[in-house]
């Protein structure tokens, strides 16, 4: 049975739907819907004694097993809830984080959910105890109760700290792999938005990838980086595909997640899809944007892409400001409308200054030919009288780097034969 509690002061399009689909998402069948809206939250039980007979009543009417509750309960909430239901009770936060277990992939997936998880039962494990809580009273009666809870405290916080170790580590190693690609500078660009508006599908039509895509909330939750080209000769970039976010987005869970976060942080500028069609799509931006500061990459450069504009009616292509510049941009994944404005669009935002390299080639450096070629843009070839290949290039740096590199100890080598190159701006 689902409970949604609206407030009177918040501002909302959600009728609970949105939470219908988060219970279904997590293998829930739901059987019964009830709305208590409130003006203010009860600080004991949520709702108020008089709505929990109905919600009670509605849930013995249908054999319902199990109350989830579309807000943040306390603990003490939650066990009041349950004592007066008889059955128990899922929060909003608990039902997110289970949806986050069965869907992590990835070995620092499943250790960022077992993180949040023990943060959250570590202020609950009262309720698990109830039948040896301590005995009130003077000296001498100290009950094995408050021991039990002090043993499970405490190997639970030996757990937290193993667990943050380890994920200490693999941040380290992402950072060691990201000083690596800034070494060869590739811009990087981050897919963020609302879960469920098409990041994925986006991310799979730009790749040609397979990542999972699904009609659910929270579809996929590892993240994904793809090296990419604009074209032939016009230089690459890195997308990364993020976990989506939601309102009201369990601060455990921003907390566990911070070190796969920082990959947004470090973006060179953020693709922040949005669905187009969603009837509430300004809540979900405004929701997007509250996590974006909470990790701190409110101020890296953001693009808007509305997204699912099939399912809109409105027409693909690119949104202009007063001052003649793009503002957003109106695609459709799904069918790749608008996706060649959108990548132009980034290659404007991102590509670095591109320089021009003269290259004199011997007939022996076929191989070096076919990789200006490949990374850069040829604008001039001709043969001088002495038979070598006398090429203007244009390169972004981090494909002029990386031929320095590879081809500057060889011209050491073999001082005759060897490209000779010089630069213009």
């Amino acid at each position: 049975m689902l409970v949604h509690v609206p407030l009177a002061t918040e501002r909302s399009e959600d009728c609970g739907e949105e939470f219908r689909h988060l219970a279904e998402g997590a293998g829930a069948e739901v059987v019964a819907f009830l709305s208590a809206h409130r003006q203010r939250l009860d600080p004991a039980t949520c709702v108020g004694r008089g709505k929990i007979d109905e919600i009670r009543a509605l849930a013995e009417e249908h054999s319902a097993d199990l109350v989830l509750f579309d807000r943040p309960l306390s603990p003490i909430q939650e066990r009041n809830l349950e004592r007066h239901l008889q059955r128990p009770v899922v929060d909003r936060v608990g039902l997110i984080l289970d949806i986050f277990a069965r869907r992590a992939r990835t070995h620092e997936g499943k250790l960022q959910v077992e993180l949040a998880q023990l943060d959250r039962l570590r202020t609950r494990l009262v309720r698990g105890w109830t039948h040896l809580e301590r005995q009130r009273g003077g000296i001498g009666l100290r009950g094995p109760g408050e021991t039990q809870l002090e043993t499970d405290r405490r190997l639970i916080g030996e757990r937290i700290r193993a667990l943050r170790a380890r994920l200490a580590r693999i941040q380290s190693q992402r950072a060691t792999q990201r000083r690596a690609r800034q070494r060869a500078p590739v811009p990087t660009v981050a897919l963020v938005g609302y879960t469920n508006a098409g990041k994925s599908t986006l991310f799979n039509r730009l790749t040609a990838n397979h990542q999972y895509v699904a009609d659910q909330l929270f579809a996929t939750l590892d993240p994904a980086v793809r090296r990419l080209q604009f074209g032939k000769g016009q230089g690459e970039w890195l997308l990364a595909d993020t976990v989506g976010f939601l309102r009201d987005l369990p601060t455990e869970l921003i907390v566990a997640f911070r070190a796969t976060l920082e990959e947004v942080n470090q973006a060179d500028l953020l693709l922040h899809v949005v669905d187009a069609s969603a009837p509430d799509r300004e809540l979900q931006m405004a929701a997007v944007d509250a996590v974006l500061s909470e990790i701190g990459a409110a101020e890296v450069p953001r693009l808007l892409v509305y997204n699912k504009v099939d399912q809109s009616g409105e027409r693909a292509g690119v949104v202009l400001d007063s001052a003649g510049r793009v503002h957003a941009l109106r695609i459709s994944a799904a069918t790749a409308e608008g996706l060649a404005e959108l990548v132009a669009t980034v290659r404007e935002r991102i590509a670095p200054a591109r320089l021009r390299s003269r290259w004199s080639l011997g007939p022996e450096e076929g191989a070096l030919r076919a990789k200006l070629y490949a990374l850069g843009e040829v604008l001039d070839e001709r043969f001088d009288e002495a038979g070598r290949d006398q090429l203007l290039v244009e390169l972004d740096p981090a494909a002029l780097q990386r031929l320095q590199r590879e081809y500057g100890q060889h011209s050491c080598q073999r001082r005759k034969a060897a490209p000779t190159m010089h630069e213009e701006h």
